[in-house]
């Protein structure tokens, strides 16, 4: 095996995983004014959260029973039919359905090529690792917002979707070539069947009674279902999820901040490219521009914690990446408030994705480092998974809260022409100066709420404890070629 080609690998599949999130942004307010239905412009982007948040722990499961390599093949594969479908999709409900098998693909990704680092390099490897994934980040931040823009106004918002295919069809033949799986000294166990559906049952009722949709008979079956999910997990004899993980003061530190991060990460790269475009009247080039600098300062910032990790502490890294993202969602909503222009909103992003990138590198190499090679590849999903059931419940939840916001006020055919390419030139300018207002001040009250989530993330860096380093190796470091 040669650690080279298969870091090569998992840096395409990895640009593939960052080039969907600000590709997809960049086209969507664009897709609902071609298929209609802004009742479901959240749901877009939900149901891949919700498709990848329910199988990251069933993919980390089996990346632990079944091996890292094949694992990763098969979400691959998943997240490569869903994408080509969905660039064929007629209409919103097909949309979703296809968003949501790419998205059960995309739950494989970043969870087990995270867990492939924490097998092949030591922790402080995994440190300087950390500036190649953010080179890989800041390319696809610069470019995917330029290349979705281009690609909206040139080919049609189809091929954004299709442009996965190449990066994942390269990624796989490198990764089936280049990478052997470490070996088990034990059989693999028996798979939580049960826990998986008992999850996936809890988490759809949780972000349909979030979402508005039946809230009264939702939310208590997702509470009975997650009261099951418990009672199961712990009888389980290789659980979904295992609960002892969460004895540790570290590891359920960090999810209760993971969700947090991804709610406002996620509810951010949602809402701020249909504020750009609806209220601002920009194109779909200038709403991606918009979130670009989040997804540079993130791997920048990721870079820095991975050399300094050798000299300081993971809690120093932690909180001040939090206390970041904290100010930088507090200064986003009174730039919305005060009708501020994209520029001063760049500025902001840049210090909200530093701040994301210093947290989420010293988080991950915490909890690889305390859950050991028997479950690193669980403990690695469970974090990524509370980090995206956050992300998925916000976006739900605040596409309601839009929703309500503007019912009655903005008719729906107006908002698609103020999202089309004449950005509603067409309109009396009385209908359209209402609408932008109602419209407007809709968004401020959303990305108010993301606020008080980045101030309550920020809320959660003292809770977290001293971690004492340890400089061992993993159980199977290849030597370089």
């Amino acid at each position: 095996m040669r650690r080279g080609p298969v870091v090569a690998a998992i840096v395409l599949s990895m640009f593939m995983s960052a080039m969907e999130a600000t590709v997809v942004a960049t086209a969507m307010p664009t897709v609902v004014a071609d298929l209609h239905g802004i009742e479901l412009y959240g749901w877009v982007t939900a149901i891949y959260m919700l498709a990848s948040t329910v199988t990251i722990p069933l993919w980390g499961k089996l990346a632990d029973l079944r091996g890292r390599r094949p694992v990763m093949l098969a979400g691959m594969a998943l997240f490569l039919v869903g994408s080509v479908l969905s660039g064929a999709a007629g209409g919103m409900v097909a949309l979703i359905a296809f968003r949501g098998i790419q998205g059960a693909g995309a739950g494989a990704l970043q969870p087990v090529a995270l867990t492939i680092i924490g097998d092949l390099f030591t922790i402080e490897e995994r440190g300087r690792m950390q500036g190649i994934f953010g080179a890989v980040w800041g390319l696809a931040a610069i470019s995917g917002p330029l290349l979705g823009g281009l690609i909206v106004h040139t080919l049609g918002w189809r091929w954004v979707f299709f442009v996965n295919v190449p990066f994942g069809l390269l990624s796989a033949a490198m990764l089936v070539t280049f990478y052997r799986d470490p070996e088990r000294s034990a059989a693999p166990g028996r798979l939580d069947v049960a826990g998986a559906v008992l999850l996936t049952v809890t988490v759809l009722a949780l972000l349909a009674g979030v979402g508005g949709r039946s809230p009264a008979v939702a939310l208590p079956i997702a509470a009975l279902g997650l009261a099951a999910f418990l009672a199961v997990e712990r009888r389980a004899s290789e659980p979904m999820i295992p609960l002892s993980l969460f004895g540790d003061p570290v590891i359920a530190t960090a999810s209760v901040a993971g969700a947090l991060m991804g709610s406002v990460m996620m509810a951010s790269l949602t809402y701020l490219p249909l504020h750009v475009q609806a209220v601002l009247r920009g194109t779909p080039t200038a709403a991606g521009t918009a979130v670009a600098p989040m997804l540079i300062g993130w791997p920048v910032a990721s870079a820095v914690a991975g050399r300094l990790m050798a000299r300081t502490s993971y809690r120093v890294l932690v909180r001040t990446g939090l206390v970041a993202v904290g100010v930088a969602t507090f200064a986003l909503w009174r730039l919305l408030h005060a009708g501020a222009g994209t520029s001063a909103m760049r500025a902001v992003m840049l210090v909200f994705g530093a701040g994301m990138g210093l947290a989420n590198t010293a988080l991950i190499v915490m909890v690889q480092e305390r859950a050991g090679f028997a479950m690193r590849g669980v403990a690695t999903a469970s974090t990524m998974f509370f980090r995206t059931i956050g992300g998925a419940v916000a976006v739900g939840a605040l596409g309601a809260l839009l929703a309500g916001q503007v019912a009655g006020d903005v008719p729906e055919a107006v908002l698609r022409e103020m999202l089309g390419p004449e950005h509603g030139a067409g309109l009396d300018p009385a209908v359209l100066h209402a609408a932008g207002g109602h419209l407007a001040g809709a968004m401020v009250t959303v990305f108010g709420v993301i606020a008080v989530l980045g101030g309550l993330a920020a809320l959660t860096g003292p809770l977290f404890p001293a971690v004492q380093r340890h400089a061992t190796r993993p159980r199977d470091v290849v030597a370089a070629e």
